[in-house]
């Protein structure tokens, strides 16, 4: 597909190349919906462009792997901009509430359910989103899952992690940013 097919195809027809494989085409739906997300973190978070960036990569791996249960009875950017909002949610919560924490190995990863819980078939699709970012995780040097894993699954402050792994804290800020990069380049590249 020529690069101004991509441009011009609609969101729907990005999906269903989405979901076909196509990794660029994702790449393109998230050049869509990256600036205006940006922007809302940007003001929520009063400016502070670590969590704005570390926001926006979860919000949009968030996307990726929950991407088979986007319904047309919405507009794409009204699902991503939900997803953005229950992200930021999650986020103040985390900082209203350090005593909070998420065991990574063996607990579900992904979007939450109604509040019914789960349905079997959104179990087997978050399951199966696990799973894949697991392989994904695997994928990656060691220092940077222990990082991804540090601050995203068991929601360490970078103080935290800096504490942990005796690092200074700029060098743990860059290499969180680089781990997160590498992470998105593998989930771009890689649809099994």
């Amino acid at each position: 597909m020529a690069i101004e097919d991509y441009i011009i195809a609609t969101d729907q027809e990005l999906i269903g190349r989405v979901q076909d494989g196509d990794s660029t085409a994702f790449e393109h739906l998230f050049n869509r919906y990256r600036d205006s997300i940006y922007q809302l973190y940007m003001q929520r978070t009063g400016g502070n462009v670590d969590d704005t960036n570390d926001l926006l990569q979860e919000t949009f791996v968030k996307v990726y792997l929950n991407l088979q249960r986007y319904s047309s009875r919405f507009t794409f950017g009204q699902w991503v901009y939900t997803i953005a909002r229950n992200t930021f949610i999650d986020y103040t919560r985390r900082r209203r509430d350090d005593t909070v924490s998420i065991d990574y190995v063996g607990e579900g990863i992904g979007v939450s359910g109604s509040l019914g819980g789960p349905t079997p078939e959104e179990h087997l699709i978050t399951h199966q989103s696990q799973v894949q970012l697991e392989g994904l995780l695997a994928k990656m040097s060691p220092r940077y899952r222990e990082l991804i894993e540090l601050r995203f699954f068991r929601e360490f402050s970078y103080e935290e992690i800096a504490a942990k792994l005796s690092l200074p804290m700029g060098t743990v800020k860059t290499q969180i940013h680089r781990a997160r990069e590498q992470l998105c380049r593998f989930i771009t590249e890689n649809k099994e």
